[in-house]
């Protein structure tokens, strides 16, 4: 009699753990962690790791098994220094980095997922400022656009805010010049050396040394004179934000940073600041280069899978699809911007940095 009831408290004990387990692996179904995740490592731009490391995309991912880890890099360093054979894939923000990248590791394959648009955060006085001078005019669509060709007529001359006719919202005894981030380091400072070479290279993208010497005297001021800039994006927008117009009064940005805020409705965009777009400008495509199949996973699905697609315009990207930009940001963006052009080839783009860096 007790040896049947032992048994039959042993297969009592056993239905009980076996349903935990199950119980357990059902919950984390339902968590979107479902059963052994394949780590993916990769090595991103520093700008999409808020997007890498949000739970929603988190959990995308382990929807499809992945478990995607990302280190950061320059984009200039992914291109040139960082030791690529550690990772499935590298992901810089710039098409000529990775067209770099897929030279060097004798590939083709690529993704362009997603893509912004270098812009300029200001404020509604300098604004103001700036239409007076000529240098802000109307676009093709509601928005406001900085004519860089009008900005280096002023940045040539020398001219300080407080030159300008009729400024009393601004008077400071500074040069007028956007706010950019350090040109050895940052892809957005090599996206605004795309776009101010070749304004002052007659409309034409920069091809030649010839072309190069010509534009350098120029363009290699908008950065020297600045005095000290810092390594990513993240810091003048930052300054931006925080400090307001004394400090920073044109910060050269993503529009997807600006467009980030505005969707979170933090309060952190007030209600005198201002977004202006380039004229010419460049889109900053992020292009994915995949250095192995798994890589290559995480690539199709940033590109085709609806949820990481909303996922990332959420977070200011505009997608592939440019319907699920326009569903998610509205009229808080313009649907297209005509006016872009493409930045000069990686050597060309190299040469360029290295000798406009201070």
């Amino acid at each position: 009699m007790k040896r049947r009831l032992s048994i039959g408290l042993a297969v009592v004990l056993l239905a009980a753990v076996v349903a935990v387990v199950v119980w357990g692996r059902s919950d984390d179904a339902e968590g979107g962690a479902q059963g052994e995740l394949t780590t993916v490592r990769g090595v991103i731009g520093s700008e999409k790791l808020a997007f890498f490391s949000d739970r929603r995309v988190v959990d995308a991912f382990a929807e499809h098994g992945l478990k995607v880890e990302v280190d950061t890099a320059g984009s200039r360093q992914l291109a040139t220094s960082v030791d690529l054979g550690r990772y499935a894939f590298a992901f810089p923000s710039s098409s000529p980095a990775a067209q770099r990248i897929q030279r060097d590791r004798k590939t083709t394959a690529a993704h362009t997922p997603f893509q912004s648009p270098m812009a300029v955060a200001t404020f509604e006085p300098i604004v103001e400022l700036l239409e007076a001078a000529g240098v802000v005019t109307k676009g093709a669509g509601d928005y406001q656009v900085l004519d860089v060709a009008k900005y280096l007529e002023l940045t040539k001359a020398g001219t300080r805010w407080d030159q300008l006719p009729g400024n009393t919202a601004y008077p400071a005894r500074k040069n007028i010049l956007v706010t950019t981030t350090n040109p050895a380091e940052s892809n957005s400072a090599a996206m605004y050396l795309s776009i101010v070479s070749f304004v002052a290279n007659g409309n034409t993208v920069v091809a030649t040394p010839e072309q190069e010497a010509t534009v350098l005297p120029d363009v290699a001021r908008l950065f020297r004179d600045q005095g000290y800039t810092q390594n990513s994006t993240e810091g003048p927008f930052e300054d931006y934000l925080a400090a307001g117009m004394g400090k920073t009064p044109l910060a050269l940005i993503y529009e997807s940073q600006y467009l980030d805020r505005v969707l979170r409705a933090d309060g952190s965009i007030r209600a005198d600041m201002r977004l202006l777009y380039l004229a010419p400008t460049v889109y900053s495509k992020h292009t994915l280069v995949p250095l192995s199949d798994q890589g290559d996973q995480v690539g199709r699905l940033l590109s085709t899978d609806p949820e990481l697609t909303k996922l990332a315009a959420t977070f200011g990207f505009r997608t592939s699809d440019p319907r699920v930009f326009a569903d998610v940001v509205g009229d808080k963006a313009p649907a297209d911007l005509v006016d872009a052009v493409e930045p000069p080839s990686f050597e060309t783009l190299e040469r360029l940095l290295d000798a406009v860096a201070p």
